[in-house]
């Protein structure tokens, strides 16, 4: 969705990178996917035309950074993704591996950052870095298909397109 275009439009602003590698995870941990692992990535290549979208094979970072080999990796997640990094796979051995940068929002409540942050052991490889609000939610984008609503202002053309022509998230 557009919050999603939003933070690696600022990610690739805030650390000079031309290009992005987006990953699409196979078995993500952490959630349910409510789509095939070929639709969200055509979905994300549909999104994110300019970068490397790539299938993310590996259900925990971890995994990826001891498999992979990248330069100098940045990992960028959200706000609230960051929130609950001390439940993922060994986040300090993570932050050994990639530096985290951490998309905020304004009013979003800093306090419960700091405090993820001051666990660990090496805050410092933690990047903070701003972005507009946006009101873009997958959640938001799923209900808004089962009701048959359009999706305007949530995602880019391409990507609405490609769910109408999949007819993807209708049930």
């Amino acid at each position: 969705h557009l919050g999603h275009v939003a933070v690696a439009d600022e990610a690739r602003k805030r650390f000079g990178a031309d290009r992005l590698v987006v990953l699409v995870s196979e078995r993500p941990a952490h959630r349910d996917v409510h789509a095939a692992v070929e639709d969200r990535l055509a979905l994300a290549r549909a999104a994110f035309p300019h970068d490397d979208v790539r299938l993310d094979p590996y259900p925990r970072t971890i995994e990826l950074l001891h498999t992979e080999r990248f330069d100098d990796p940045v990992f960028v997640v959200g706000a609230d993704q960051f929130r609950n990094f001390l439940d993922w796979s060994e986040p300090n051995e993570v932050l050994e591996l990639a530096r985290i940068a951490v998309a905020t929002r304004p009013g979003h409540p800093r306090e419960e950052l700091e405090s993820v942050l001051a666990q660990l052991d090496e805050p410092t490889r933690v990047l903070f870095f701003e972005i507009e609000p946006n009101p873009a939610a997958s959640r938001d984008v799923r209900a808004r298909i089962a009701a048959g609503e359009r999706l305007d202002g949530l995602v880019p053309p391409a990507v609405a397109r490609l769910i109408a022509e999949r007819g993807l998230y209708r049930s």
